[in-house]
């Protein structure tokens, strides 16, 4: 963990301070919560997003390692063309 040095305005330090009193945490945590929230959004919302991803493939049913993809992606065109120049 590092260490910062922030500079808050009364309004901002005080409604911080009685939330923390409330919340029975420090000014630091709630900061930090914040900071996380922001800019490393929830944690639930990303840890659901990647369940969702996960599988996704397998989801398509009777390919489960790809490969029948990739021969259909590698059939065809690009040999052909290059035959006919």
């Amino acid at each position: 963990m590092r260490r910062t040095q922030l500079y808050l305005d009364d309004q901002l330090w005080g409604a911080l301070r009685a939330r923390a009193q409330s919340e029975k945490t420090t000014v630091s945590e709630l900061v930090r919560q914040a900071v996380r929230e922001r800019y490393l959004g929830d944690l639930d919302r990303r840890r659901a997003a990647m369940q969702s991803f996960v599988g996704i493939r397998k989801a398509h049913g009777k390919d489960p390692d790809g490969s029948e993809e990739v021969r259909r992606l590698r059939r065809g065109s690009r040999l052909d063309r290059l035959g006919e120049r």
